[in-house]
């Protein structure tokens, strides 16, 4: 009975995994429009209410990991640190409603024939973070990561990602005339679709940067068109290092892979911030474990947003260091942050 169970959960994986591209070559082929929004040509009301006020100095587009269920529907080791990296960049926009997982922006619990039942399970997790029915929004997510990945349906997946970046910039005031910085944060699985995404994004006239939280990433053609990568990982975090076990263009052997030419071109910078878990206790957003020989005391979510503070000052993108626990001036770069070499382990509208 066992061995029978055991199968049908191997031939469960292999059929889900075998249709996780459906959706954004559905949405290619125009066989489905789901959830769909508005395209950045029809937001010229929001683009003109925008003009009106003050742009922000650059936008910080948050792309969520594998335990994602919607664009506003995050676990809840999340709202932390986004509340921390709000209140940090004061004069930037950080955008936190783009779900990195559907082409189409279109979350579990949105406009799809199984939303009842991702709609149960965002209430079981709610109870239970631990249930064992959350697991299946991270296989979910988890293969529409890989899609994003592969050479033969990744460009359209990420093309989708895309424009939805895009259209949301827009509907928050962004003009591409003003030229304003773009900076995508991708936690875990954000991390690979930020680059993917990148490759799109990148024919807008702004500067564009990604900052990867632990995220496991391929060697996506857009690491090449982007203007810089910031990877921030932890020893204790074997799922960012799969990145550079499974993805050959990652591997020393190949240096004309995009990943290899990047870092040589140096448009990556690999950050390690310490003994960092993916999950649980210590990980990228814990605000209650301490540091171990931290001389300020920090926790673990607080060294991570002294680190994305540290990179976007060193970028001129804030103008000074607006949090006490962030390292002085006259502090070595080093006492922040840690570089290290990288572990082996036209119109978007159109």
């Amino acid at each position: 009975m066992i061995i029978y169970l055991i199968i049908g959960l191997f031939l469960l994986l292999f059929v889900t995994a075998a249709l996780a591209p459906m959706e954004s070559l559905g949405w290619w082929a125009g066989w489905s429009r789901e959830g769909e929004k508005k395209g950045p040509a029809e937001l010229t009301a929001a683009e003109s209410a925008a003009s009106a006020e003050e742009e922000p100095d650059f936008y910080v587009i948050y792309l969520s990991g594998i335990g994602a269920i919607s664009g506003d529907s995050f676990p809840d080791e999340e709202y932390p640190f986004l509340h921390g990296l709000e209140s940090r960049l004061a004069t930037a926009k950080v955008i936190t409603d783009v779900y990195p997982y559907s082409v189409t922006n279109n979350g579990l619990t949105g406009q799809r024939q199984l939303a009842g039942l991702w709609r149960r399970i965002e209430k079981m997790r709610f109870k239970n973070p631990n249930s064992v029915l959350a697991l299946f929004v991270n296989l979910r997510n988890a293969l529409q990561m890989l899609v994003s990945a592969d050479r033969r349906y990744g460009p359209i997946y990420n093309l989708g990602i895309a424009n939805e970046i895009y259209r949301v910039l827009r509907e928050k005031g962004y003009r591409p005339t003003n030229k304003r910085p773009i900076i995508l944060l991708g936690w875990s699985g954000g991390g690979q679709i930020a680059i993917g995404a990148a490759g799109y994004l990148a024919a807008l006239p702004s500067p564009l940067y990604v900052i990867s939280l632990g995220g496991m990433l391929s060697d996506d053609p857009g690491l090449l068109k982007l203007t810089h990568l910031w990877h921030l990982y932890g020893v204790a975090d074997p799922l960012q290092a799969l990145g550079g076990v499974l993805y050959a263009g990652r591997w020393p052997i190949l240096p004309n892979s995009p990943w290899n030419q990047a870092m040589a071109n140096g448009r990556i910078d690999i950050i390690c911030l310490g003994a960092y878990t993916h999950n649980g206790k210590g990980n990228y957003f814990d605000m209650e474990t301490k540091l171990i020989n931290d001389a300020r005391g920090r926790t673990h979510g607080e060294k991570t947003l002294d680190t994305i503070e540290h990179i976007l000052v060193d970028q001129g993108l804030l103008t000074r260091r607006v949090h006490p626990s962030i390292v002085t001036e006259a502090a070595t770069p080093k006492d922040a942050i840690t570089l290290e070499a990288p572990p082996i382990a036209g119109d978007l509208a159109s």
